[in-house]
């Protein structure tokens, strides 16, 4: 709509040279273009270690029990938890992950299991970003899980989510109950509810996937 020149690649490894990132790459070589390259950038979660943590920090007046959020490339996590834990290191910073995702496994020496509708988030490898972050744990959230908060969340709140955003409530509420009453977890709503219609607000693909399908649906 915009005049963007856009190009369809298909899902590739990492190791693969016709995965996306790679291809990203050699574009912006053959056009002289700037290449971001936000998975392995630093400048990602310094980014965030200076505004997200930091705003975090300030507007929980340094009340803060726990963060938690899905990966994609890491920077998001990885500032944060490094801003709040030079604030305290009591801070737990707990990675949400989507079934078929290595990075619940990398935290937890498990395998990855299971598959995700989720787009976005969910890697095969440890960016650059999310090298050294300090993770105390991690928690894999289903599709189901994550799909009723989005729903919840549309129905209670007026607040239209997609499934990332779902998955990292799904695992602030796991955190929330598990620390008990009293406590602060912070989390991030990343996406919205607009770029999904023809899947999470899609009866037919829902049942299709044997996912829950509310009865407003």
């Amino acid at each position: 709509m915009i005049g963007a020149d856009l190009r369809l690649v298909p899902a590739k490894p990492y190791r693969d040279p016709d995965n996306y990132v790679r291809v990203s790459q050699r574009i912006a070589d053959d056009t002289g273009g700037f290449w971001a390259n936000q998975f392995d950038n630093t400048a990602n979660r310094e980014g965030h270690r200076l505004t997200t943590g930091a705003e975090i920090w300030a507007q929980t007046a340094g009340c803060v029990d726990a963060f938690t959020c899905a990966c994609g490339t890491g920077g998001t996590l990885a500032g944060v938890g490094l801003a709040l834990k030079a604030q305290h290191s009591k801070v737990q910073i707990v990675l949400a992950d989507p079934e078929g995702s290595g990075l619940y496994g990398w935290v937890g020496n498990l395998t990855p299991s299971g598959s995700s509708i989720t787009e976005g988030i969910g890697q095969s490898r440890v960016t650059a970003n999310l090298a050294g972050a300090p993770i105390d744990d991690a928690l894999r959230i289903p599709d189901a899980e994550a799909l009723e908060q989005v729903f919840d969340l549309m129905i209670h709140e007026g607040i239209s989510v997609g499934g990332s955003a779902g998955i990292n409530v799904a695992a602030a509420i796991r955190i929330a109950l598990g620390l008990g009453p009293g406590h602060t977890v912070v989390t991030i709503l990343c996406d919205s509810g607009a770029r999904y219609h023809t899947k999470l607000f899609n009866p037919a693909f829902l049942r299709g996937r044997n996912l829950p399908v509310p009865a407003w649906l």
